[in-house]
């Protein structure tokens, strides 16, 4: 069945509270995707961000972003105040999140709401914090004390509470169990408001599509809590890191950073860790997408003393054991996978074994240096279909920025006019390819130019910042977008006539 969605993060919907949330203009976005024919609101991670601002750089990979929090919301139930909201500032500029001006002031607010909520807790909250204690109680302890130790990495904290000794780790749950219950309280409320909007979209027939980074942070409670899972030494620092080799773009490859996992012990226990992480992620979203699969085949491997990624070497991945055990315990998973980039016969073969589809990017076809398997008529069914993803740049900045004989290539091939507009002739070549699903980024279907691209890799300060502001997204351009839907097969089917699909079948 041909399918289409919008790739928009939450923290670019529109918010007077400088970042977007799971408030009312979450619910509105919902509506606007219900209106333009869409299956699939795509959004990035939703875990907590950490260095960098960047959610493929979380604190946690099981926790929600205290940001995406609606205030509002909260002042409905008497959590806060409108006024209290508006006493704080929340940036200068709504197109933009300013990332340092929120880490200041948002945190500061929500304890005016904690020392409410404490006085009369929900009756749900004891539930939802056992139902989430497997992951919740180490959560919510590693938060206090980075609170405590001034926001430093774990790895440099007092050498007890760093190696978790029981009695250190007793003493400080103690010492610290009012801190723990606030970041606990913010689990219960991002998961409440994360709940009710999910349960809005699902109720219009929209689905959602969550992002899994392959990596976690190593300033992370996921390593703090399970350092045997993680290539790590006897003191708990990293062994090898993660990253990518030297490459046409980058003399020097790129060093990530992140610490790599022990798969041979991971094998051992029937790769419990993964099982609960995907199985939180399936219950999360609709759709799971899962980034960096390429690493399950091979991964690379950097010494962790490195400044560069010069002298990392392959190792091998975990293949399909991994995904015939997560299959054996949770049944068929709806995935699709990241295989962008130079990918081995191997790859392509790990590929087809799980049966998950791999992703497609039009952005990538226009080398003109050389033959490229991303060019629209190359595509299988079994695909996902993008013009671009949060790592490129949108599509009118791309036209601007990339090599000229590629824009003249792309414009030959997609037969593009300014007339039309470059973004809308490249999103019809992506909703009339052969693909199943296909999904295009937001900022294309606004047509704005790089001010809106989300991410550069290997940059850091102006990334992950990109907001809508009112009155962009609108009921015209839904109706101009779901007449594109209509004319590519792609607009989303009612219950009845997937219904009578079933019948057919």
């Amino acid at each position: 069945m041909r399918t289409s969605g919008i790739l928009m993060h939450i923290s670019s919907l529109p918010s007077p509270y400088g970042i977007g949330t799971m408030g009312k203009e979450a619910r509105k976005f919902v509506d606007f995707l219900d209106k333009s024919g869409q299956t699939y609101w795509q959004i990035l991670p939703i875990c907590p961000t950490s260095y960098g601002d960047s959610p493929y750089q979380s604190f946690s990979s099981f926790a929600g972003n205290p940001y995406f929090i609606d205030l509002d919301y909260l002042c409905k139930d008497k959590l806060l105040t409108k006024k209290e909201c508006l006493s704080y500032e929340w940036g200068e500029n709504p197109e933009f999140v300013e990332y340092g001006t929120l880490y200041e002031n948002r945190f500061p607010l929500l304890k005016k709401a904690y020392q409410r909520f404490k006085k009369a807790l929900p009756d749900d909250f004891a539930d939802f914090c056992e139902k989430n204690s497997d992951w919740l109680e180490d959560y919510a302890l590693f938060m206090a004390l980075k609170d405590a130790n001034g926001g430093v990495a774990w790895f440099e904290w007092k050498k007890d509470l760093k190696l978790r000794k029981p009695s250190a780790i007793e003493n400080a749950k103690e010492e610290f169990a009012d801190a723990v219950e606030f970041w606990k309280m913010l689990q219960y409320l991002f998961f409440k408001q994360w709940t009710e909007l999910k349960a809005y979209a699902n109720e219009k027939g929209i689905q959602i599509i969550g992002d899994v980074p392959i990596y976690v942070a190593g300033d992370s409670a996921d390593v703090w809590a399970n350092p045997g899972q993680f290539y790590l030494d006897e003191n708990l620092d990293p062994i090898d890191v993660s990253g990518c080799p030297p490459d046409a773009f980058s003399a020097d490859g790129q060093l990530w950073g992140n610490p790599l996992f022990r798969w041979d012990a991971m094998k051992k226990d029937g790769y419990t860790w993964w099982t609960k992480r995907i199985k939180a992620m399936s219950e999360l979203y609709d759709v799971v997408r899962i980034d960096h699969f390429r690493g399950f085949d091979s991964y690379y491997a950097i010494p962790a003393k490195d400044k560069t990624a010069r002298n990392g070497e392959w190792r091998e991945g975990p293949g399909m054991d991994l995904f015939n055990a997560l299959e054996k315990k949770l049944g068929r998973l709806n995935i699709i996978v990241e295989d962008l980039g130079y990918l081995t016969p191997s790859v392509k073969q790990l590929l087809k074994d799980t049966g998950f589809p791999g992703m497609k990017l039009i952005q990538f076809a226009f080398d003109s240096r050389e033959e490229s398997d991303y060019l629209p008529h190359t595509y299988q069914k079994n695909c996902v279909v993008y013009t671009g993803t949060h790592d490129n740049d949108t599509i009118m900045g791309w036209f601007k920025t990339a090599p000229k004989e590629s824009v003249k290539y792309a414009k030959e091939y997609l037969r593009l006019n300014k007339e039309e507009g470059y973004n809308w002739g490249t999103m019809k070549a992506v909703w009339g390819c052969v693909g199943d699903m296909a999904i295009v980024p937001m900022q294309d279907i606004l047509g704005i130019g790089s001010e809106g691209r989300m991410n550069t890799p290997s940059t850091l300060g102006m990334n992950w910042k990109w907001r809508a502001v009112d009155g962009q997204i609108t009921s015209a351009l839904a109706k101009k977008v779901c007449k594109n839907m209509e004319i590519y097969c792609r607009k989303r089917k009612t219950k009845e006539e997937l219904e009578a699909l079933e019948t057919a079948e």
